[in-house]
C-alpha cells in the first residue's frame, strides 16, 4: 500500500466520530425474492428473475460455451468467458477487452496478484449475481478488492456488509481497515476504526499491527493520536459529570435548606413549628446531609466566616441560596436578605465568580425544577 493514500484517507482520527451510514435499501417492488445468504443472514435483493434463469447463467460460465474470451490468472490459471458479458457487468473490464489482443478468435486479458478462485468467483458473480457461501468466506478480502478495481457496487456491497457483520476481528481488523482505505469504503473503514480504538491494548499486541507499524509509519502515527483524543474526550466527560453531580448535589442542598425552613422537617426541625404525627417521612435526602452541618452551626462557639471548616460550609450555603432566591421579602432561610445587602457591595471579581457557579447549578438541573426552591421562575441562559 502507499503510504500517502493512507495518509490522505484517514477521515476520522481527529473528530468526533460520525455514525456509518446505513447500507442502501432494497428495492420496494418484488415479483421473485431472492435472498443472497452469507453465514446465516439473509442480504435481502428483489428480482424477476427465476431461479433457473440464474442457474442458466452459471452453467453457461461453467460450460464456457461459445466463450470468446480468456482470463489470465496467476499460476498460469486460466478462466473462460464472454466478452459481452463481463464487459456489461464491468466497465473496466469492458476498457480491458477493447485494448486486449486477440489469440486466435479469443480476446485475453489478465487478472493478476489474487488467487485464481478468487478471480473464478469474481467472474462467476458477474454472470449470477451469486455467490456460494463457503466462496464468500474464504475469499471475501479478495472479491473486495477485485469489486473495487473492476467497479462491480453491486459485489463490493456485499463484502462490505458481510465483513461487518461476521468476520471483523481484532486479529484482521488492521488489515481490513487498511483494505477499506483503499477500497473507499468509508461504512467499513469506520467500523474499523472503532473496533481498534475500543480494543487499542489487544489489537496493539497482533502481528498486523507490527506490519503496518514498519510499512505505514503515518497511518500507525494517526491512528495513536485518535486514540489519545478519544482518552481525552472520555476524561472530559468523565470530570463534567463530576461537576454535574456536585452542582446537583448543591441544588437539592438548597432545596432541602428551603424545604426545611418554610416546611419543617421531621429529621431536624425547626424546633419553632408543629409536626404532624401523620406527616410523611421527608422526601429530600439531602435533609440528612444538611443535618450534622446544621447542629454544628447551632452550637460552634467561632460561628465566623473562616474560624471554622464546618461553619464556613454553612455559611458559602447561605450566601449560594441569597443569590439563587427570586427576592421575595417572605423567604424564611436564615440571613437570606442580610446577603442580599452584602452581595450588592461585593467586588466584581467575587461576583464573576459567583455567577458562573449559579450559572453551572442552573444548568445542571435546568429541568423539573422543584415547586418548593423560590427560584421556580429561573431559566437557563
Amino acid at each position: 500500500m502507499d503510504g500517502s493514500v493512507c495518509e490522505g484517507s484517514l477521515l476520522v482520527a481527529k473528530n468526533v466520530l460520525p455514525v456509518p451510514p446505513p447500507l442502501p435499501h432494497p428495492a420496494t417492488t418484488s415479483y421473485h425474492q431472492k435472498g443472497i445468504v452469507i453465514n446465516g443472514s439473509p442480504l435481502t435483493r428483489y428480482s424477476f428473475v427465476p431461479t433457473a434463469t440464474r442457474d442458466l447463467w452459471d452453467h453457461l460460465f461453467d460450460e464456457g460455451y461459445r466463450a470468446d474470451a480468456t482470463i489470465n490468472t496467476d499460476n498460469g490459471g486460466i478462466i473462460y468467458g464472454h466478452a459481452n458479458i463481463l464487459g456489461m457487468a464491468s466497465p473496466v473490464l469492458k476498457g480491458m477487452l477493447k485494448q486486449s489482443k486477440r489469440i486466435g478468435r479469443r480476446q485475453s486479458i489478465s487478472i493478476l496478484g489474487v488467487p485464481s478462485d478468487a478471480v473464478r468467483v469474481f467472474v462467476r458473480f458477474l454472470y449470477s449475481s451469486c455467490c456460494k457461501k463457503e466462496e464468500m468466506e474464504e475469499h471475501v478480502l479478495h472479491l473486495l478488492v477485485l469489486s473495487h478495481v473492476y467497479v462491480v457496487p453491486q459485489l463490493k456491497r456485499i463484502c462490505e456488509w458481510q465483513l461487518e457483520q461476521c468476520w471483523l476481528t481484532t486479529e484482521n481488523v488492521v488489515d481490513v481497515f487498511q483494505l477499506a482505505l483503499l477500497c473507499d469504503a468509508p461504512r467499513l473503514s469506520l467500523i474499523c476504526h472503532r473496533i481498534i480504538l475500543r480494543d487499542f491494548k489487544a489489537v496493539s499486541a497482533t502481528e498486523a499491527w507490527k506490519v503496518m507499524k514498519q510499512s505505514h509509519p503515518v497511518l500507525e502515527r494517526e491512528l495513536l493520536e485518535s486514540v489519545i483524543d478519544k482518552n481525552n474526550r472520555q476524561k472530559d466527560r468523565i470530570k463534567k459529570a463530576n461537576e454535574r453531580k456536585i452542582y446537583l448535589q448543591l441544588y437539592e442542598a438548597m432545596e432541602a435548606l428551603v424545604h426545611i425552613c418554610r416546611e419543617g422537617c421531621r429529621t431536624i426541625g425547626p424546633h419553632d413549628k408543629d409536626l404532624r404525627e401523620e406527616q410523611e417521612p421527608c422526601k429530600y435526602a439531602a435533609c440528612k446531609g444538611l443535618e450534622l452541618i446544621v447542629r454544628h452551626f447551632a452550637g460552634c462557639k467561632s460561628r465566623v466566616p473562616g474560624g471554622c471548616i464546618h461553619c464556613k460550609r454553612m455559611w458559602q450555603l447561605l450566601e449560594l441560596h441569597a443569590r439563587l432566591c427570586n427576592g421575595s421579602d417572605d423567604c424564611r432561610v436564615p440571613l437570606c436578605r442580610n446577603f442580599k445587602e452584602k452581595i450588592r457591595k461585593q467586588s466584581k471579581k467575587d461576583e464573576i465568580r459567583w455567577k458562573i457557579l449559579v450559572k453551572k447549578i442552573l444548568r445542571a438541573k435546568c429541568v423539573g425544577i422543584s415547586p418548593f426552591f423560590s427560584l421556580a421562575t429561573a431559566r437557563c441562559s
